[in-house]
Order: C-alpha cells, then sequence, then structure tokens
C-alpha cells in the first residue's frame, strides 16, 4: 500500500530516547494518503532495534507501518540512505530519535509541501527546559540568534516533497546532514509549519563546546566541499549592534555561550559525529 508521508528515523543507541518518539509520532493526528515510518538503527550496542520494533502494535492500531532496520555498520548518512531505499512516500521527513513530535506536525507538514514544485519544511523547534544552568542560559541565547530566528532551520526535524527531495541523490558522508540538504533550498522555497516539536539540547559546558565544534566544522565541510552554497542561508546579519543588543537583555546568556564560542576556538578536538543533546 503507498503511504503519502515516509519518516526516517536514524537512530544509533537511542534505547533511551526512542520510545517516547515513537508514541508522539503514532500519536499524531491522521496524514491524508497515510504515513510509514522506518527506524534504521545503527551500529548500536543497546536494545534501540528491539524497543523500536515493540511499537508495531500501536503503529498498526494508528495506521502507519512500521519498519524496524538493524545495520551493523554506525554512521547518520549511511542509516539515512538504508532508510531512503525501502520508503516510497512522495513527501520525507527526516527525523532524529530523541525528538518529539506534536500531534498535528505531521498532517501540517504533508499539507505545506502539497504542490508540485520543489519544497523544503519544518516544525516549529521547542527547547525543553534544560536540567543544567549552564545550558539553559546557553539556549536562552542561541534562540535569539538569527539562524535558530530563520524560516524551517531544521535541527531534529526536516521534511521535503518529491520534487524537493529530487535535489539531491544519495546524503553524503558528512557531518551536517540537515544544514546540506536545507542549502539545497532558496529562503523562497522553506516552509515552516505552526506545530510544534521538542528538540532536547546537551546538557553541560563541555558539552555544549564539543556539539558547537562538530557544528562549526560541519558548516566549514560543506564551505569546502560545495563552494557558495552556504550563500543561500540566507539568515538576518547580527552585526556588532545586534549583538550588543542581545547581551545587553541576556548578559549571562551572552556570557555562557560567548566562552563556548571561545572554547571552540582555543581548543581543537575531534569533530567528528556527536549528539546534538
Amino acid at each position: 500500500m503507498h503511504r503519502v508521508l515516509s519518516v526516517i528515523i536514524p537512530a544509533s543507541n537511542e534505547a533511551g530516547y526512542i520510545g517516547a518518539c515513537l508514541t508522539a509520532l503514532f500519536a499524531s493526528d491522521p496524514v491524508p494518503g497515510g504515513a510509514e515510518a522506518v527506524v534504521v538503527a545503527n551500529g548500536c550496542r543497546d536494545a534501540t532495534a528491539a524497543v523500536a520494533r515493540g511499537f508495531a502494535a500501536q503503529a498498526a492500531a494508528a495506521g502507519w507501518r512500521l519498519q524496524v532496520l538493524d545495520l551493523a555498520q554506525g554512521g547518520k548518512p549511511g542509516a539515512l540512505n538504508a532508510g531512503d531505499a525501502v520508503v516510497q512516500g512522495d513527501r520525507r521527513a527526516y527525523l532524529d530519535a530523541d525528538v518529539v513530535v506534536s500531534p498535528p506536525l505531521m498532517a501540517a507538514l504533508v499539507a505545506a509541501l502539497a504542490p508540485d514544485t520543489p519544497l523544503y519544511a519544518g516544525g516549529t523547534p521547542v527547547i525543553p527546559p534544560p536540567r543544567s544552568r549552564v545550558t539553559r542560559a546557553y539556549a536562552r541565547f542561541w534562540q535569539r540568534l538569527p539562524f535558530a530566528q530563520s524560516v524551517a532551520p531544521g535541527y531534529g526535524l526536516f521534511a521535503v516533497n518529491a520534487a524537493g527531495r529530487a535535489r539531491w541523490g544519495a546524503f553524503p558522508a558528512i557531518i551536517s546532514d540537515d544544514t546540506f540538504v536545507r542549502l539545497q533550498f532558496l529562503p523562497s522555497e522553506r516552509r515552516q509549519v505552526a506545530p510544534t516539536y521538542l528538540w532536547p539540547m546537551i546538557e553541560g559546558f563541555a558539552a555544549l563546546v564539543r556539539v558547537r565544534r562538530r557544528q562549526d566544522h560541519g558548516v566549514a565541510e560543506i564551505e569546502q566541499h560545495w563552494p557558495g552554497l552556504t550563500a543561500r542561508e540566507g539568515k538576518a546579519r547580527l552585526g556588532l549592534s545586534g549583538i550588543a543588543r542581545l547581551a545587553l537583555a541576556d548578559p549571562c546568556g551572552f556570557a555562557v555561550y560567548a566562552a563556548v564560542s571561545l572554547a571552540v576556538r582555543l581548543k581543537r578536538g575531534s569533530s567528528g559525529w556527536t549528539r546534538g543533546r
């Protein structure tokens, strides 16, 4: 049976998160034309695949088709490609395993991606209250920056229609798959729908530095391999006056954000894959 929406969920050692992700996904409002989900467990040393398979009955009761792939090899790009290879939806959503969607979100994405022209879409991201004070301050400031304020920033979840998916072939072996996909589309081709999703931010100063280093390296990697692609970002320019305005409005948040930025520049480390939370 053909399904209009396919949701691809790469998951590496996500046994503690995949349950909440799937519970919310299968509690979604009905998706016109039907929906399917594929969880791609990759390089797992925990029970991610088994936990995901345990949702077969819940998926069926909600009218979803669920597949679970268990790959020995780790790596998010490979997981995304494996998921793409087994689904058939005209519209595809790529969802991180630690994200919790709101009930109206999937149907809203399907509606936003209905035109035949290439489109990219996302929901409205919400960062749940972090446990640590340093992450609370960082998240508060970060959410006011131009990228976080831009249309459909795409972290944790992004979706495309069939014409949009034709913009690229296989996912390349790079760090920042979400940025790579988003930049395949001009700002005028991006849509953000009102329904929300929860995207947790990683806890603690050292972890924030590690993730920020990965993010910076991911953007630099795209600039190296696809020169000029980042010019499509289209985010507003902040400038010194904008930075000063944000710093005055939230001195503590600015101090933490600046300290993380400085630590990234002063200390080189591994730029390989790591979780965003």
